[in-house]
């Protein structure tokens, strides 16, 4: 078990997705990725439009019908949640999906109603249902500004091991530009809560670099709260790729993600077999990552002959300015084949920070390399606490 506790240095605002990749153990050869996408005009960061979260919010949410929340996450976390980490109120959602029975709620009807955005719930009869989806949800950027996807803590979304489930990007033109500079605007605000997603899988698609099987996200603001990613996959090797559950880039104004009261088990990619980000700042607060596998080889940049990726069993974070903090968390029996069991963490100019609270970290091998007196991580960066 390993607990760490110190002080937190705050990001720099990043306006873009930095051109930047991973380092090799010794930090000596800083790989290059090509910035994901394409600004549609100047890089004026905009001007703040809404608060991310709703009115109302509780610490201990509860489902859309008034029964017990998804059970989730680490109950004897006992991290603060701030309010804008907290579930958003839905008791007055702008659409529901389902018409009281579970065969009304169907793929085509998630898909329809995350396109329309707004606050969703599920009408889908008194028992747990589960949803397999036979296209991808895909959030249309001039709706909301917030998407609030509320599964009352009696839905599961399942990719059925052959798609991914949810996907939001601000810089897709397939889904609206909707100012210029895509990179850095503070909407849509995406909030998945009471919500359990299994089977998503990713595998083969490459843009935007690839990764996110459960949910890919680009742009505006993003925060999940008590929910649950069972075995999601996405592409097997890789030297940048990851996130089986979530891949995450380009956040406003380098807030954080919120991950809060969550549970990460069964994930297998290349890299970050929970989550992974390029230049993204996270609040990771009560939650679980367990038995997930960073399944690639070679790591970043990849060595010669080698496919390259395998590193960060549950959590991966590479970039420049980005800070995470971790609390009241545990990981436990994640697995990497290269670097960084728990936890790769790279900051290529060395700005970056990683703080840990309260929080176990036991039993994550890590194949290649680890970073010395830290067990189950490699770091590279500005401090580690």
């Amino acid at each position: 078990m390993k607990s760490l506790v110190g002080l937190l240095v705050l990001g720099v605002v990043t306006t873009a997705l930095p051109a930047c990749g991973s380092a090799d153990p010794d930090g000596s050869r800083p790989a290059t990725v090509p910035a994901a996408g394409t600004a549609a005009g100047p890089s004026t960061a905009p001007t703040g439009r809404t608060g991310f979260g709703a009115p109302k919010p509780s610490a201990s949410p509860k489902s859309s019908d008034g029964g017990a929340a998804l059970q989730a996450g680490n109950p004897n976390g006992g991290a603060a949640v701030p309010a804008e980490a907290r579930a958003v109120d839905t008791s007055h959602p702008t659409r529901r999906i389902g018409t009281g029975t579970a065969a009304s709620c169907t793929s085509d009807a998630v898909v329809k109603a995350v396109a329309a955005g707004g606050i969703i719930t599920f009408n889908c009869g008194p028992d747990p249902v589960t949803i397999k989806m036979t296209a991808t949800a895909k959030v249309r950027n001039a709706n909301g500004p917030r998407i609030v996807l509320d599964g009352g803590g009696k839905v599961t979304l399942s990719g059925g091991g052959q798609r991914r489930i949810l996907y939001m990007n601000t810089c897709d033109s397939a889904q609206g530009w909707t100012t210029s500079h895509c990179q850095n605007q503070d909407h849509p605000q995406l909030t998945v809560q009471n919500l359990t997603l299994t089977g998503g899988n990713s595998t083969g698609n490459t843009a935007e670099g690839g990764g996110g099987g459960a949910i890919f996200v680009r742009g505006g603001r993003f925060k999940v709260v008590n929910s649950r990613f069972v075995d999601n996959r996405c592409d097997r090797t890789g030297p940048d790729l990851g996130g089986a559950a979530l891949r995450v880039l380009s956040q406003y104004e380098n807030r954080p993600v919120y991950v809060v009261n969550s549970t990460f088990t069964g994930g297998v990619c290349a890299n970050g077999a929970a989550t992974s980000s390029i230049g993204v700042s996270w609040t990771v607060l009560n939650s679980v990552f367990r038995r997930n596998q960073a399944v690639g080889h070679g790591a970043n940049p990849a060595k010669a002959g080698t496919p390259g990726g395998g590193s960060g069993g549950a959590i991966y974070c590479d970039g420049n300015e980005f800070t995470v903090r971790i609390a009241g968390t545990i990981i436990e029996d994640n697995h990497a084949n290269e670097g960084g069991g728990a936890i790769f963490f790279v900051s290529n100019n060395r700005t970056g920070t990683l703080k840990i609270e309260n929080s176990t970290l036991r039993r994550n091998p890590s194949d290649g390399f680890e970073t010395k007196g830290h067990p189950g991580i490699f770091f590279l960066g500005a401090g580690i606490s």
